[in-house]
């Protein structure tokens, strides 16, 4: 069979130096980048079965030492390929998703983390999931992005995309934080807590939800501000619409930070403002025919254990 996509882009989860870019002391790395680099081969080879183009992505050649094959940044792949395909775990989805996000690339995940809400196919299932969605049977699932700023004496210092949230947190070693928010220009609360959440359906399984916050189906066109560890108990969690304006002035606290996505963060001082709107831009996933959102979050969150 022939592939319905002609330029494929692979994109892997890569560790820099080989190292654990958490822990430097971390020579996991290593066995990330073999188990990758093992995958991305086979990968290769499979979609040359089928009469594809494969294209990596020049972090992840680098990191896999694929010097051999086909080499673009992000910004060519954007501008050549129809399918990129990503090897890793929720986060290095994010990453290039919203990086790829402005050329309307449609994305497919294979699970190499732990979770894998939207890199969801196997790495025992590969070839048996890729072959029917190559040749055009899959489901699509778009996904909203917001766009993030910080503002400081009326200047955006700032400014990206965020897929999953955008967070306002207390630093290491302060105490609470005091926000006041605002939604379209009108004040909704000032919070006094260690800090505050915004965000979209496919982050309220994230750091959202363990602070209490709800799942959000990603169909539906909304967000949610969860506070975290309020000082007061009556300030809860609230779902807005995306079309709002959100609005977050820090009043006090020490060695606060805003972070978008846990992947990017800007450090604030007292009286910016970090504004949060939807962006034009979507994340397009492609999934297996037969795939429901609720399976996975059956599966991802353990709902049917217990049950005869």
């Amino acid at each position: 069979m022939k592939s319905k996509f002609q330029n494929i882009a692979l994109i892997g989860k890569y560790a820099k130096d080989g190292k654990d870019s958490k822990n430097p002391q971390n020579h996991s790395g290593s066995s990330v980048v073999t188990s990758t680099a093992r995958i991305l081969q086979s990968l290769t080879h499979f979609l040359h079965s089928y009469g594809a183009n494969v294209i990596l992505e020049k972090e992840t050649a680098a990191s896999c030492d694929f010097s051999h094959s086909e080499i673009q940044n992000t910004d060519q792949i954007g501008a050549s390929c129809d399918l990129a395909i990503v090897v890793g775990g929720d986060g290095t989805m994010l990453g290039f998703g919203r990086r790829l996000a402005p050329h309307g690339i449609p994305l497919i995940g294979i699970n190499q983390g732990r979770l894998g809400f939207i890199t969801d196919i196997a790495l025992d299932q590969i070839e048996a999931t890729l072959a029917p969605m190559l040749e055009g049977h899959y489901t699509e699932d778009f996904r909203s992005l917001m766009i993030g700023k910080v503002i400081r004496n009326e200047r955006c210092v700032f400014s990206t995309l965020a897929m999953n949230d955008v967070v306002v947190n207390r630093g290491a070693t302060a105490g609470m934080v005091e926000l006041r928010v605002e939604v379209n220009g009108h004040f909704l609360s000032n919070q006094r807590a260690d800090g505050l959440i915004i965000a979209t359906p496919t982050g309220s399984t994230a750091y959202a939800l363990s602070s209490g916050g709800p799942i959000i189906h990603p169909g539906l066109s909304g967000w949610v501000l969860v506070p975290i560890a309020p000082h007061t108990l009556s300030n809860r969690p609230i779902v807005l619409g995306n079309d709002a304006e959100i609005m977050i002035e820090l009043v006090s606290g020490k060695d606060a930070s805003a972070n978008f996505d846990m992947q990017s963060l800007a450090s604030l001082t007292r009286g910016d403002r970090i504004s949060v709107i939807k962006s034009d831009h979507q994340v397009k996933f492609l999934h297996p025919n037969g795939w429901s959102y609720f399976d996975t979050l059956r599966k991802k969150l353990h709902w049917n254990e217990g049950v005869a």
